[in-house]
């Protein structure tokens, strides 16, 4: 044999031939000792010498976890009765009375993907409210989302419909004693419901009259009217007539709402024919144009919202396309000319104290987002909502002092 073939033999042997003694004679040390094992470690193929890290002392980055809504609690609502809660977060991911661009179904996850750097950890005080929702006398959850059907509405409808009752008629984890506005005046927990399209405001007021019966008033945010008779999308019968453009008109027909005290506001879409006007009176909507901030401002948009609805009790029902594209691209059916996130935002803190019995945030579709700018502003309205919520409690002559230590 060649003199390399007999060297390289002869290393080969030298290695094997003399194990762990002669690897360490010729300076080879053991490079990743974690694999060898010992007798005297309590672990599998790990030194004793190993520290376990203690991960639980480990503050989370705020970009990581499974994303609930502002990192609450997530609790299994519909299937663990026994959870109390005041303030519950629900998805809604139902889209198919879309009649334009679909994707609303994945809202709910995206709005608490944006939602995440609203939390106790990293900044809950909401500055203008001047309130920490997260740290009051309120027990806040993410029950998660409402499995739903998408290949039959009026299926659909049921379900959602069944869901959101169940949440809603069950005594809620705080002012038990107090009197509420509810049948026999009790107290009961609130929801923000997290969309999904439109639709989905038809079942939650027909819960909402079942425990409350009474019509409620409506805050409609949106640049559609939403109150068209069936036939103007779709073909008109119930199954195809119920959608995100016609719930107003089903609500009014059904007398779940109330009939001369609701209001929209931001509206700016084309119509179909002045007609329409005569369907949204006939469903008890007076109308503020997007375009009467111009010369109406902020202040003058809250009065004219307060005194339609005045001192009933109030559904809040925000479409995210009431906000222009420019700060809300991710929807359906946009149309430009609406208010910025700063105005809109404004506008709802200036509605604080008006008896809200429930929330939604809709339409937010976010395959159509840039940089998540929907999403934020979605979850930043939110924010606001349950501020709110918090802030005024939905009781009869509560004190509220000991219950709310930022309260002002």
């Amino acid at each position: 044999m060649k003199s390399v073939e007999w060297f390289t033999w002869g290393v080969f042997l030298l290695l094997s031939g003399f194990g762990e003694a002669g690897r360490m004679g010729l300076g080879f040390q053991e490079k990743n000792p974690v694999f060898v094992k010992e007798k005297q470690s309590p672990f599998y193929a790990v030194p004793s010498n190993y520290e376990e890290v203690e991960f639980s002392s480990i503050v989370e980055p705020m970009y990581s976890g499974i994303a609930t809504f502002g990192r609450l609690e997530n609790v299994e609502c519909l299937s663990k009765r026994s959870e109390d809660f005041d303030i519950a977060f629900i998805g809604m991911p139902f889209d198919t009375g879309t009649s334009y661009r679909p994707g609303a179904r994945f809202g709910p996850s995206s709005l608490r993907e944006g939602s995440r750097r609203i939390n106790t950890k990293y900044g809950a005080v909401n500055v203008p409210l001047e309130i920490n929702p997260f740290k009051s006398w309120a027990k806040l959850v993410d029950c998660g989302d409402i499995p739903v059907t998408t290949y039959d509405i009026l299926k659909a409808m049921d379900q959602l419909e069944s869901a959101y009752f169940q949440l809603i008629a069950r005594k809620p984890s705080s002012f038990t004693d107090h009197d509420g506005f509810a049948k026999n005046d009790t107290v009961l927990p609130r929801v923000l419901s997290l969309g999904g399209d439109h639709t989905i405001v038809l079942p939650i007021l027909r819960a909402l009259h079942r425990v409350y019966g009474q019509p409620i008033s409506v805050i409609h945010f949106d640049s559609h009217l939403d109150t068209w008779a069936p036939g103007l999308i779709g073909d008109g019968d119930e199954a195809d007539g119920i959608n995100h453009g016609s719930y107003f008109y089903f609500a009014s027909q059904e007398g779940i709402m109330s009939k001369d005290a609701n209001i929209h506001a931001g509206i700016r879409t084309p119509i179909s024919s002045f007609s329409d006007y005569d369907d949204d009176v006939d469903c008890g909507f007076k109308i503020i144009e997007a375009r009467e901030i111009d010369d109406l401002g902020i202040d003058g948009i809250v009065k004219k919202i307060r005194d339609r609805v005045g001192d009933n009790l109030v559904y809040l029902s925000i479409d995210i396309d009431v906000l222009d594209p420019a700060f809300a691209p991710a929807t359906g059916t946009p149309e430009t000319g609406g208010w910025s996130s700063r105005e809109m935002r404004a506008i709802l803190r200036g509605l604080q104290g008006l008896k809200f019995v429930g929330a939604d945030l809709v339409e937010v579709a976010p395959a159509y987002d840039v940089a998540e700018i929907t999403s934020l502003a979605g979850a930043q309205l939110l924010f606001d909502i349950v501020s709110m919520m918090v802030k005024y409690p939905l009781v009869k002559e509560a004190d509220l002092s000991r219950y709310m230590p930022i309260h002002k």
